[in-house]
């Protein structure tokens, strides 16, 4: 399953999650709609991990609690603390990226 925020909540879903991946994103960004359906994919094959989308520019204290300046930035957080970031279009990068916290 996966979440999109609907407001500026992100650190409240973080704090309720072990391990959490973000994809930070825009509406206008092209890269960003490419990789929404993989991020799907990845949530349905990882029930233990949470898997939330924000828009960066609608939220902007969601966007601080990682370093995004580029988009999509995916960032992995365990409970509020972020762990690791990847700024990426490709399915594989984001699939190794995701694979780095489940094993971890």
């Amino acid at each position: 399953m996966i979440t999109e925020l609907t407001e500026d909540n992100l650190n409240e879903l973080l704090a309720e999650a072990d391990n959490a991946v973000v994809q930070y994103s825009a509406s206008w960004c092209g890269n960003c709609r490419i990789m929404k359906p993989k991020m799907k994919k990845l949530a349905a094959e990882n029930p233990g991990v949470k898997f939330i989308i924000a828009d960066a520019e609608k939220f902007p204290n969601s966007r601080k609690l990682a370093n995004v300046d580029n988009l999509p930035t995916f960032a992995s957080f365990s409970k509020q603390e972020l762990l690791k970031q990847v700024q990426t279009n490709k399915f594989e990068v984001l699939k190794g990226f995701v694979n780095e916290i489940t094993n971890n």
